[in-house]
């Protein structure tokens, strides 16, 4: 028996070790190009500084993750309502008129909250918390979630909430992103595809009338819709981004030699990240990121599909989705397939929130993997 068991383990093992292997090469790999990226800021700023800081990131998101993988994740069903009131309330932070002070203007919008040590971004936590209560309440309605008024209207009606948050600050991709992974988890846990095309048709139209009722998102559709009637300062970004691409050829310029970063391509070390890699690393190195991405999600659906339950079906492929989802926006955006949305690149991508909630979302994932290893032993 203890060989049947000692075989099923190493059988099943390698899943949990090869994603956690695929996550550190992403995150050592993302510190190298954020700073080799943001080496020309501005005055008084280094790729040092901003590399340094990632690394805080990654250290406090890898021991996260060791932590978080080591938890039964169903604690996290039980904990499902906590959380999500503690994004919320998060969320709400911003959006007062009375705290200015640690919830300032950056950029135009107000998504960051900076209390004391603690510097975060509500709205990446919240793509965690609603993946969990989505799927805590997805196991509890069970075949309920199948009837619109009693399955899919609750979902609606949080999901929707956090996402107008979200959408207050102003942030529309990544209330879409949180609105789209909420789908997701209802969608695995077998909601009727008729209620998806209505709720997808009443998204587009949301959708629509929230890039009309800003000048910069009206702009950025009609740049990415008619490029050619597009002013140079609309393309401009999406220029620089294309030669940088372009100017990597099959090599790659060389680590460290880029152009684009040295103040034609604004944000290189976050929102066009991808490009910066395709200019220093070339099409092979493209290559290579998108081979790991590809497994990473191979081998998150792969834990989700073999989980011991549902809820670590539902939970592992909520959680994967978010990488996925994020990642294929901001390589879209890079390569001008896309409108300019202003997401990072998952584990690599400068940014601290980000790259935290993603390790500790893998750490949710591993734990699955082990559960599940268990369960067949």
């Amino acid at each position: 028996m203890t060989i049947k068991r000692q075989i099923a383990d190493s059988d099943l093992r390698w899943e949990t070790r090869l994603l956690l292997t695929v996550t550190a090469i992403l995150v050592a790999f993302g510190i190298a190009n954020t700073y080799s990226a943001s080496s020309f800021i501005a005055p008084g700023e280094t790729g040092v500084g901003f590399a340094a800081r990632q690394l805080t990131g990654a250290l406090v998101g890898g021991l996260l993750l060791s932590i978080v993988a080591r938890v039964d994740y169903h604690l996290w069903q039980r904990f499902a309502w906590p959380l999500l009131a503690l994004t919320v309330g998060a969320l709400v932070i911003p959006l007062l008129p009375f705290t200015y002070s640690i919830a300032p203007v950056i950029n135009g919008a107000r998504r960051w909250v900076d209390i004391g040590p603690i510097n975060f971004q509500p709205s990446e936590v919240a793509k965690l918390s609603v993946v969990v209560w989505c799927a805590m309440l997805a196991v509890k309605k069970g075949d309920q979630v199948r009837k619109f008024k009693k399955g899919v209207m609750p979902f609606l009606v949080v999901i929707g909430l956090v996402s107008a948050l979200i959408l207050f600050e102003p942030n529309l991709s990544m209330a879409a992103i949180v609105a789209l992974l909420g789908g997701i988890v209802l969608f695995a846990a077998g909601a009727k595809i008729g209620h998806f095309v209505l709720l997808g048709v009443a998204g587009v139209l949301v959708l629509i009338q929230q890039i009309g009722s800003a000048d910069y998102r009206l702009a950025r559709a009609l740049t990415f819709l008619n490029p050619e009637q597009a002013s140079a300062g609309a393309m401009y970004q999406v220029k620089q981004s294309l030669m940088g691409l372009g100017s990597g050829g099959i090599f790659g310029v060389g680590f460290g030699q880029g152009h684009q970063k040295l103040g034609y391509l604004p944000f290189a070390y976050s929102d066009f990240l991808f490009s910066s890699i395709g200019e220093e690393w070339g099409f092979l190195g493209i290559v290579v990121v998108v081979g790991l991405y590809g497994t990473y999600l191979w081998l998150g659906f792969r834990i989700a599909r073999t989980a011991k339950d549902k809820f670590g079906t539902l939970l592992a492929a909520g959680l994967t989705a978010a990488v996925g989802i994020t990642a294929v926006l901001h390589m879209g955006v890079t390569l001008a397939v896309l409108p300019t949305t202003g997401l990072p690149l998952p584990f690599m991508s400068y940014g601290r929130t980000s790259l935290v909630i993603t390790l500790a979302a893998t750490g949710i994932v591993v734990n699955i993997g082990r559960q599940r290893r268990k369960a067949r032993a």
